[in-house]
Parts: C-alpha cells; sequence; structure tokens
C-alpha cells in the first residue's frame, strides 16, 4: 500500500483546517474533555493518521469535523475550515448539504450504521437522494451499480440486506455511501477494527484507489501505528484529548519526539526482537479528573519536574515536526 503519488500544485492545497477543537461530554460529575485544543491542517490528496490508544480522542475527533457530537456531548471552541467555509458556525440544515458532499464518514462498525431491514441498494440511493434533485429510477440505479463497482461489489449486491453480508462487504458498503457524492474529504473511522488481516488489506487496498479515483483528501483513525505505517502520509499522535506529535510517517517513525510516541514504535512486533513484547506501563488518566501539567507524566520515563505543572503547547520542534513536549527547548 504505497503513498498516493499527486501533483504538487494540488498537494499543497489545504483541503481542511482544524483550530483549537474542544469537545466535553458533560455529566453529573463534571465534563469529560474528550478533546482539548486540537489543531491540524489536511492537504489535498493527503492521507493523515490520528493514532493513539483508547479513549484518546481520536474518534471523537472524527464525530466533531462532521458535526455528530450528541448530547451530553458539545463542541465548546474552535474552528473547521473545509476550503475557508466553517462547518461549526453553519446552521444544522446548512451542514446537513455538506455532509457527505463535501466531507464524509466511514463510521467505526458499519456493521451497526447499516438500517437491517432495507436493501444495501436501497441505502446508497437515500445519501444520493439527499443531496440531489430525486433522479430518475433507471439513472439512479446506475449510480449504484457503478458505486458498488467502484467498492469491488457486484451489482447484484444491491439487493442484498446488511445480515446477508460478510464484514469486508459491509465496509464496502459503507465505503460506497461515503464517496456516492465525490467528498473532497473522507474520514475513516476505524476501517478494519473487525476484520481479520487478509479482508483488512483488501479494504485498505479499496479505500485508497477510491480516493485516488476522487482525488479526495483522507484522515485514518485507528489505533494500530503498524497500518498507519504503511498507509498514511503523516501521523497524528494523540494522548488524552490531545495531539502529542504530529509529522511525516517515516520520519516520526524514525525519530519519535515525544516519549509516548517512542513507545508507540517499540510496542510494534519486531523481527529484531522474537518473542519480546513491549507494553506502556501504567493506564491511561481519566478524562474527568486529568492530571495537572503534561497528561503523559505519570507514565513517562523522562519526566522533569516541569511535567507536573505545565502543560506543554504543540509547536515546530524540525522540519514538518510538532511536538507537545518539555524535553524540547523550543517547545518549553
Amino acid at each position: 500500500m504505497a503513498g498516493l503519488v499527486v501533483n504538487a500544485e494540488s498537494k499543497s492545497r489545504v483541503a481542511l483546517r482544524v483550530e483549537n477543537l474542544r469537545v466535553a461530554y458533560h455529566t453529573s460529575r463534571g465534563p469529560v474533555r474528550a478533546v482539548e485544543g486540537v489543531g491540524f491542517q489536511l492537504r489535498a490528496g493527503e492521507r493523515l493518521g490520528l493514532v493513539g490508544e483508547s479513549g484518546s480522542g481520536k474518534s471523537t475527533t472524527a464525530m466533531a469535523l462532521m458535526r455528530l457530537i450528541r448530547p451530553p456531548g458539545r463542541i465548546e471552541a474552535g474552528r473547521v475550515e473545509l476550503d475557508e467555509l466553517d462547518l461549526l458556525a453553519l446552521s444544522e440544515e446548512k451542514m446537513r448539504g455538506v455532509r457527505f458532499s463535501r466531507i464524509s464518514l466511514i463510521p467505526q462498525g458499519v456493521m451497526n450504521s447499516l438500517n437491517p431491514v432495507m436493501r444495501v441498494g436501497a441505502q446508497i440511493a437515500d445519501t444520493i437522494e439527499a443531496h440531489e434533485e430525486r433522479p430518475g429510477r433507471e439513472a439512479l440505479q446506475e449510480r449504484v451499480k457503478s458505486l458498488l463497482a467502484l467498492v469491488e461489489l457486484d451489482p447484484a449486491t444491491a439487493r442484498m440486506y446488511p445480515h446477508e453480508l460478510s464484514g469486508g462487504m459491509k465496509q464496502r458498503i459503507g465505503m460506497a455511501i461515503a464517496v456516492a457524492l465525490r467528498p473532497e474529504v473522507i474520514i475513516a473511522d476505524e476501517p478494519t477494527s473487525a476484520l481479520d488481516v487478509v479482508v483488512q488489506k483488501r479494504v485498505m487496498d479499496t479505500l485508497f484507489r477510491v480516493q485516488e479515483e476522487l482525488d479526495a483528501a483522507v484522515i485514518l483513525v485507528g489505533h494500530d501505528m503498524g497500518l498507519m505505517a504503511q498507509c498514511v502520509d503523516r501521523i497524528g499522535v494523540m494522548y488524552a484529548g490531545r495531539l502529542a506529535e504530529l509529522g511525516p510517517v517515516h520520519s516520526l517513525l524514525e525519530e519519535p519526539l515525544h516519549p509516548y510516541t517512542r513507545m508507540l514504535v517499540e510496542s510494534l512486533p519486531s523481527l529484531e526482537r522474537k518473542g519480546v513484547f513491549r507494553g506502556i506501563p501504567g493506564l491511561p488518566p481519566s478524562l474527568l479528573e486529568p492530571p495537572l501539567g503534561c497528561p503523559f507524566h505519570p507514565r513517562c520515563p523522562q519526566v522533569m519536574d516541569r511535567c507536573a505543572d505545565r502543560v506543554p503547547a504543540l509547536e515546530v520542534v524540525a522540519a514538518e515536526r510538532r511536538a507537545a513536549c518539555h524535553l524540547h527547548p523550543e517547545v518549553s
């Protein structure tokens, strides 16, 4: 799964800009700050991975970009600009028009998002009809067939119900729905989490072939650093609702700047360390009562005094590399 090749002019254009995104879930015990000041840029045609342990804020970030956070959750601050259109400032009606037509989501666990009593072809058609003037029946059927072919499914699949499909086929249906209106940005939230490794590769190959055909940008959300290493151009490492590090995939894996990133990389299986498995001691903090200072400092092997009372900002440390760590003088 080699990196996508696009022309330099296209890839220099910013397709999506996220600034200071904050999301909290309000409970009787207080707010759970699931996303705290996340910001990044996504270039046209680029693949950006968001990776981290469970509870790090990856999926909440994805849902916030789509404006799909529901009570008790609330987007409390930030800007999400899609070609200078601030998605967070749109009315719900206007956001419905943008959703799937310009920015789209392949949800985590597609099998739970499909209507079990509707044929999958009708569910693809619904997405098209919700955004376009009602096309003719034959034209709509041809659109559905072409979308099924795009994700490598037989046209006869349109007449099947979700329970008749395998896990990989359901993921492809989710993909067909997500790209039906040729969006500029596709968010894939752990699209292979319930699949075996053979089907994982086929699904990811299909996703990136479709991306190339649409010339879309992709945000890939997941916890598998090994999969990210094979699939994306840049990686954003999230911890406790914040971005800990952001940079090109190869330099980030070869020389991690944040201790958490380094420990994630070291936890990957290696042919040089057969039979040796490394984990990260401790557990992620509660987002209801996060620690003062750097949220990683209770687990960090390089902790310093300042880490306990000062939250490091995500700053430029090297060319195209940003990190939120007091180890780097530029950040302190």
